[in-house]
């Protein structure tokens, strides 16, 4: 009875923790160069712990971070760059089929992809969000590296608050997401 009571306390208003603000990203949009008979599959990226959670990274020196008071992204960062990727790579139609794993595509190549900065940088010459993200172009038939680059977006944070903070984390993801997409389409 007395854990029940307990339980009950905090379901109550000013009982518990005030709810995290919740954020996505977006999916950016790419004119189509051209239309491939190709099929890529877009593998989970990878990425450090501190990269590989809910939590939004903010640099505060070179060698330190910390999270986002009160803000969270709305799965691991590592799922929802795979989801946005993928709808980015979906949206030129550019490739014949594009998908992630276990979707049954007969692929030809895998974009394979390594997080290794995504968050907002807090210093003296203010505020901006830098995504660096590393693609490798994975010939699924022979297993080789077809290409390997390092894709890399800032954008200026404008205004204050959560939302600010992320509105430039997605303005960064989106132009290093086009630019993967048209390098993809040109390199295979």
């Amino acid at each position: 009875m007395l854990t029940l009571a307990i339980a009950g306390c905090a379901a109550l208003p000013g009982g518990g923790p005030a709810p995290l603000d919740t954020f996505e990203l977006s999916a950016a949009t790419v004119s189509a160069q051209g239309h491939s008979r190709r099929q890529i599959l877009i593998a989970q990226p990878s990425a450090l712990k501190a990269l590989d959670s809910q939590n939004i990274v903010i640099k505060t020196g070179a060698r330190s971070i910390q999270y986002l008071k009160g803000a969270q992204w709305a799965d691991r960062l590592p799922l929802i760059v795979q989801a946005r990727l993928t709808e980015t790579f979906q949206r030129s139609g550019s490739f014949a089929g594009v998908g992630k794993p276990g979707e049954g595509l007969a692929i030809d190549y895998q974009v394979i992809t390594d997080i290794r900065a995504f968050g907002v940088l807090a210093g003296n010459g203010g505020e901006r969000a830098e995504v660096e993200l590393f693609v490798r172009l994975l010939n699924d038939r022979n297993g080789e590296v077809r290409a390997q680059r390092s894709f890399t977006a800032s954008a200026p944070v404008s205004g204050a608050g959560n939302a600010a903070y992320v509105a430039a984390l997605d303005a960064a993801f989106g132009q290093a997401a086009k630019d993967i997409v048209r390098w993809t389409d040109s390199t295979i």
